[in-house]
């Protein structure tokens, strides 16, 4: 039996897309915690709705884009375009719970990367110059998650296809592990939902990997109304 010449690249994307990677995803809920909170989200239904929602209409497949823009931006080595896509995210984040959570996992990531492969330090040497790095975070700014997350793809020679997906899939992962903490429903529901969302995955991620800049545009106040609630909410499991 031959190994396939692509095995090395799913080890890479299965690793950065890894619940135990530690960036601190566990800790945010994206609102989930809210809306469960408030009777929003009480069954496994409602979440599996939510979350399809937010994959068609919401903020999800921007960040996909985005992620992959940061990818073809670090294989032609432009520094420009990914301090311009930083900026452009870091804007567009709409409350101050997301935009924290985006730029403390994004600078989590990328010291991560280079004690992962100490070849990518003078990589990462240039690309510092010109993104914020976690000093920054005191003066309003940071490195955002996709964009980190877009820029270890390409080092780790992740292809952008499976790049976007994985970016997909965690942020799935990540808020269906968020609402089985908070809800009562258990880990092998979640996995259930995550099965269920697999067709939903796959639509999204291709609509990532075909969106225009010009088309870059959401309609997520839903989960944006979530995520400000959840900054004053009485008592949190999860960050805000």
């Amino acid at each position: 039996m031959i190994i396939n010449p692509d095995a090395l690249q799913i080890l890479r994307l299965l690793q950065i897309t890894s619940p135990a990677l530690p960036v601190g995803a566990y800790s945010y809920s994206e609102g989930i915690e809210y809306l469960c909170n408030s009777g929003v989200i009480q069954t496994e239904i409602d979440l599996c709705n939510w979350l399809k929602r937010e994959m068609h209409f919401g903020f999800i497949t921007n960040e996909a884009a985005i992620a992959l823009r940061a990818h073809q931006a670090m294989l032609k080595n432009d520094l420009v375009a990914l301090n311009y896509w930083n900026s452009w995210l870091s804007a567009t984040r709409e409350t101050e719970e997301v935009r924290l959570a985006s730029w403390q996992m994004g600078q989590s990531l990328m010291k991560l990367w280079v004690q992962l492969d100490d070849q990518q330090l003078w990589r990462s040497q240039s690309i510092n110059q010109i993104l914020p790095t976690a000093k920054d975070n005191s003066e309003g700014q940071g490195c955002n998650y996709a964009i980190a997350f877009g820029i270890v793809g390409a080092s780790l020679e992740i292809d952008a296809s499976n790049t976007v997906l994985g970016y997909m899939h965690s942020w799935v992962s990540n808020l269906v592990s968020a609402a089985v903490r908070s809800v009562p429903f258990g880990q092998t529901t979640g996995q259930q939902i995550i099965f269920r969302l697999n067709a939903d995955i796959l639509q999204s991620s291709q609509s990532a990997l075909d969106c225009l800049d010009s088309e870059l545009e959401w309609c997520g106040w839903g989960a944006s109304l979530a995520s400000a609630n959840h900054e004053t909410q009485y008592s949190r499991l999860f960050r805000s």
